[in-house]
Formats: structure tokens, sequence, C-alpha cells
């Protein structure tokens, strides 16, 4: 009969090697109890994966441990917490997600029990104990912080007037007189991270004579606005670009809109392009500069399978595709001219027609017939830290 330590380290593996299924698994269920609004809610709809990765992880950890000895509750779910709290998710929904999740795995770990014949055996009963009495630990601490921000949230007049600007976002009819911003005007949506955004805001403002709406949301992250009766020039807006931000400071910017309408599209446009400035590590990103790429990352369906079917299959190769993905780059940045992307790798055009029939073999299919794609998944891959996998959620 097998003892709780073998038990542990034997069902720890197994689980560990199907990751990817169970986090699928798991997003799908979560995002069925209640899917977060992306246009109303951006940071807690993002921190979401994030937050079910890191509780899966915290899940498989505790197999391995007593309930003596838990694993530390990672911190993006306390963070993930507060977010709920200001973003208006109740508790109750927060609660729910972590019972589907607890409730899965423990779906997975019966399965593996079932196959080695361990279901009527003690050490599965004081696993299955030690996990709950973690899972409990994990649900005290997450209803904590929650009710520790949603006591903080009616706070003094700069988190009033944050909200205020989130439910004007939302579409209430709300007086904004006392925001000291004509609404009515031109704007241009600015979304800032880091300590030193909301100085840089204000010089850049005044530099270009326009009045800010700035809003602190999150930890180091600020909505603005830059806005005035005048519309933005073209020459205005290379001049921005050519400005940059200082360093530690990541902005992404909306397109130049005209009224309230405009005021919420612009900055809708701004949130969207924030995670791509993220990924890039880039200072500045316009969203017309990445509209398709940004929609596309939110489209998990869309990304995962673009993944799966372009990319994935180059990842068999003995270099894992790196070199097939350097030569398609080059093969797209030169508008598809085999020579002109020989000369940029420095190898010759024979090389490159050789890489590209080998591509052509792995996908099972030409690249004259899905280049667009391909050239989208890989832009898709280069986005992203952690490329599709296995992240199929509807949201």
């Amino acid at each position: 009969m097998a003892d709780i330590e073998e038990v542990r380290t034997v069902m720890a593996e197994r689980l560990r090697a199907r990751r990817p299924e169970i986090e699928q698994a798991t997003l799908t269920r979560v995002y069925a109890l209640a899917r977060p609004s992306r246009s109303q809610n951006p940071e807690y709809a993002h921190g979401l994966r994030e937050a079910v990765s890191a509780a899966l992880d915290h899940g498989l950890e505790a197999l391995r441990r007593s309930e003596e000895r838990p694993p530390p509750i990672p911190a993006v779910l306390l963070a993930q917490a507060r977010l709920a709290a200001r973003g208006g998710v109740s508790l109750d929904t927060v609660l729910r997600r972590y019972f589907a999740g607890y409730t899965l795995l423990g779906d997975f770990v019966i399965q593996e029990a079932e196959a080695e014949g361990w279901l009527r055996g003690p050490a599965l009963q004081r696993l299955l104990r030690a996990q709950a009495a973690i899972f409990d630990r994990l649900l005290a601490a997450v209803s904590e912080e929650y009710g520790r921000e949603e006591q903080g949230r009616p706070g003094n007049a700069e988190q009033r007037r944050a909200d205020r600007v989130k439910r004007l976002l939302d579409g209430e009819p709300l007086d904004a007189s006392d925001l000291a911003y004509d609404l009515g005007g031109h704007h241009l949506g600015v979304v800032a991270d880091g300590p030193d955004a909301p100085r840089f805001l204000s010089e850049l403002s005044q530099a270009m004579d326009r009045r800010l709406l700035l809003v602190r949301r999150g930890e180091g992250t600020v909505w603005a606005w830059l806005g005035s009766g005048r519309a933005f020039s073209p020459t205005e807006l290379a001049a921005l670009d050519a400005h940059g931000s200082p360093k530690g400071v990541t902005l992404a910017l909306g397109e130049p809109s005209a009224g309230l309408p405009g005021w919420r599209l612009t900055h809708r446009q701004a949130r969207a392009a924030l995670p791509i400035a993220r990924r890039r590590n880039q200072q500045m990103v316009r969203y017309g500069e990445v509209a398709l790429l940004a929609s596309m990352l939110r489209d998990d369906l869309l990304a995962h399978s673009l993944d799966e079917l372009y990319l994935a299959p180059l990842r068999r190769e003995r270099d894992g595709g790196a070199v097939a993905r350097e030569t398609l780059r080059a093969y797209f940045a030169a508008e598809r001219n085999a020579s002109s992307a020989a000369a940029a790798l420095g190898v010759s055009r024979q090389a490159v027609g050789n890489r590209l029939r080998m591509i052509e073999d792995c996908l099972g299919r030409t690249l004259s017939g899905c280049a667009t794609e391909i050239e989208i998944a890989l832009r898709l891959h280069d986005s992203d830290d952690r490329p599709a996998q296995a992240q199929l959620a509807a949201s």
C-alpha cells in the first residue's frame, strides 16, 4: 500500500505533466461562471488569466505539502482580490471561481488516484485533507484582502474623482463639471505605468498647451486625457511620438477623438494598446500602430488557434523553430522577397529557399496560401511572453 510521501510525489508529477490541460479546463470553467468585462474592468480581466495560473501552481505545490507547512500565498492572488474589490466584482463571484478551480483540480486528483488504485487508501485521504486545509487558508487570505480593499474605498477626494471618471466611462449620465475638463472637446487618451507618469504627463500637457485629466488606477497605473477645444494636428502627434517618455514610464496612447463618445473611445484604445507596450517593453505605443494585434491578443481562441496551426509545428524542429521564425520574420519584413531576406540574414538565397520549403513541409501547406496568418501568428508570438499554448478561454 502506498504511503503518503509516495502519493504526494507521484500525484504532483502526474498533474504537473497535465498542467496545460488543467489550466485550459480551469479557465473555461472560470469564465463560464461570469465573464469579466474587458471594456469596463480591463485590469481585472487581464489579470484573471495570470491569477488562474498562479492559483493552479499554488494548488499543485500544495499536493507536495502537509497542512502544517503550506506554500506561501502568491502575491498576484492578493493583488487580484484588490482589483476585484475596486472593480465592483462581488466577493461571491471571486470565491465561486476559486471553488470551481479547486473542484476541478480535485477531479484530476481522483482520476490519477483511480489509475493508481489509491481511491480507498488512507494516504489519499490524508492528501485530500491537507489540500482542503491549505485551500481554506487561501480563501481566508483572499477574502481578507478583498475586505481590506473594500473598506478603504470611500477614501479621499482623489479616489472619489477616480470613481466619477470610471462611472462616466461606463456610460452613467453624471455632472462632470467638477472635473475641470471639457468632455465636449478634442481628446487624446493615455494609459501609463510608472511612478513618474503623473509628473511626466503634467509636463507634457503644458508643453502641448492641453488640459490634463488624470486619475490613478491600481498600482502604478494612471488613466489620463490630453484635451482642448482644438483638434490634434498630424504635426503635433508626430512631435509627441518623437518626444518619447522617460525611463521607467510606459505610455499607451489612443487615437485623437472628439466629444464624450470620443473621450471614451480614445481611452479604450489606450487601454487596449497598453499590454502591447508592456510585452514589447516599449516606452510608447500608439493604438493605431498596433490595433489589429491588440484586438487579436484579446481573442484567446484566435491567438491559440494561430499558434497551434502555424507555430507549434515549427517548434518540433531540433532548435525549437528558432531558425524558421527568424527566416519568416526576415521574409515578411522584405515584403516576401527571398533575395532581400537572404541579404538581411547574411545567407544565400538558396538557403532561404530551402528554409521556406522546409517550413511548408512542416506546416503541410504552401506559404502563399497562409502567409498572412503566419505573419500574424509571429507577431502575436513576439508580443507575448507566454504564447497561447493551452489557454482556450472565452472572453
